[in-house]
């Protein structure tokens, strides 16, 4: 997938480009949705499947104060987008002053003339340009005087519940990562660096690799199922995301074990995806009892990892 940083990067108008809009955090099922019938449009034009994106998000630079904690970085988001199959993504740099453009400036100089948009696919509630004056009759007005199609796709829905960035923040918030996992279509991951930790989990026979959690959206407190991946391979493992209360810690950290591993990995980048949560975090009269649960909670990992193997083999 080519990337576009900056409208000003893209020298010449793709071919018969179909295109959507947004900030795609997560990239769950409903960004997935828009990313298919884009596709669907660049096959039937003979064209190419463009995701316009912005960089930093809209609300980081307008609100701060209302930004949310991210599901994705901007770094995953366009892998993942990568891996839906998209030809291209243009990243605008949202600041003030792109944000005091017009909704007609928008499309008449972004969509047409640096684009050349043939087709736009775009959520039901879409809505763009300086205060979101913008909106779908207004989009499909200037569709029909610039010669582009305007395609609405209407909210997703698994189980009755909306698939959202904002449903999933709050599941993944509460705890419930295995729902949420399911709106994004694959597990809830973090990233970071194996960092030197108290060595406290090979005392209790259980070695762990501790990462520092990033500045996104973070699980609530308790132990999870995890799988891990290390190296480009992938480990098994339960980790706790707490404060230690057994020992006093006062700092969030992640802890992992990871199953049948044993390499030395300080300093080394890692990835965590959490797919069920066991329990909460609790404190133990001291480490033989905190060790006892620990072998539990790895037993029940597991089971939890093998059952869900067993499903998607199913």
């Amino acid at each position: 997938m080519q990337v576009f940083r900056g409208i000003e990067t893209v020298q010449n108008k793709f071919k018969n480009p179909a295109i959507t809009i947004g900030n795609f955090d997560g990239v769950h099922m409903g960004h997935q949705a828009l990313f298919r019938r884009v596709k669907q449009w660049a096959e039937e034009l003979n064209g190419e499947s463009i995701v316009v994106t912005f960089d930093p998000h809209p609300l980081e630079v307008l609100f701060p104060e209302k930004a949310p904690s991210f599901i994705t970085s901007h770094r995953q988001k366009l892998d993942l987008i990568a891996s839906c199959g998209i030809d291209a993504t243009i990243v605008i740099p949202f600041d003030h002053e792109f944000s005091r453009m017009s909704a007609r400036e928008f499309v008449e100089v972004i969509l047409v003339e640096k684009i050349g948009t043939r087709a736009i696919v775009v959520g039901h509630d879409y809505l763009f340009g300086h205060s979101r004056e913008g909106d779908i009759p207004f989009l499909r007005q200037l569709g029909e005087q610039y010669g582009f199609k305007v395609e609405i796709v209407t909210a997703i829905r698994m189980n009755s519940t909306p698939v959202s960035s904002t449903s999933i923040r709050q599941m993944i918030a509460s705890g419930n990562v295995r729902e949420a996992n399911k709106l994004l279509g694959r597990p809830f991951e973090v990233s970071g660096t194996v960092i030197e930790g108290r060595k406290r989990g090979v005392g209790l026979g259980f070695p762990t690799a501790n990462i520092r959690m990033p500045a996104m959206a973070s699980p609530r407190t308790g132990v999870y199922a995890v799988e891990a991946e290390v190296d480009g391979k992938r480990y098994g493992g339960a980790a706790n995301l707490g404060y230690n209360p057994t020992f006093g810690d006062s700092e969030l950290s992640l802890e992992a074990h990871l199953f049948d591993f044993n390499q030395d990995i300080y300093g080394k980048p890692i990835t965590i995806r959490f797919i069920d949560r066991l329990r909460d975090e609790k404190r133990f009269s001291g480490p033989e009892e905190l060790s006892a649960q620990i072998k539990k909670d790895v037993e029940t990992a597991r089971r939890v990892l093998a059952q869900m193997h067993k499903a998607a083999k199913a």
